[in-house]
């Protein structure tokens, strides 16, 4: 569960950053997924001559329904990869987090030379 090491270590400042970030990154993963499959349904009724095109995409030629499909394409991966980077990072932070928890910071500390 994103932000439960953050919990755990009473970190809660964190937990809305945590899931701020990895919304983000899903929301723009599933936006860019459906305006690829958006552009490729009108590609593909276009090549197939229907008739029932969608009239947002009328003024569009059949190669700038390729660069969409390739543009939202490229995008969606990549909101993948953030997302799968952003969860990585919520486990290394909250683990780091924990183990520095134990790391001795009095002010009795100093060095010797």
């Amino acid at each position: 569960l994103p932000g439960a090491g953050q919990a755990y270590n009473k970190s809660y400042w964190k937990i809305p950053l945590v899931y701020a970030a990895i919304g983000t990154s899903t929301y723009a993963y599933f936006w860019n997924q459906k305006k690829y499959n958006s552009y490729r349904t009108e590609y593909k009724k276009r090549i197939a001559n229907e008739t029932d095109l969608n009239p947002n995409y009328s003024s569009l030629s059949k190669d700038q329904l390729i660069q969409a499909q390739k543009f939202h394409q490229k995008n969606r991966d990549l909101s993948l990869l953030v997302t799968v980077a952003f969860y990585a990072l919520n486990i290394i932070d909250a683990n780091v987090d924990a183990h520095l928890q134990q790391f001795n910071v009095n002010g009795k500390l100093f060095l010797k030379q």
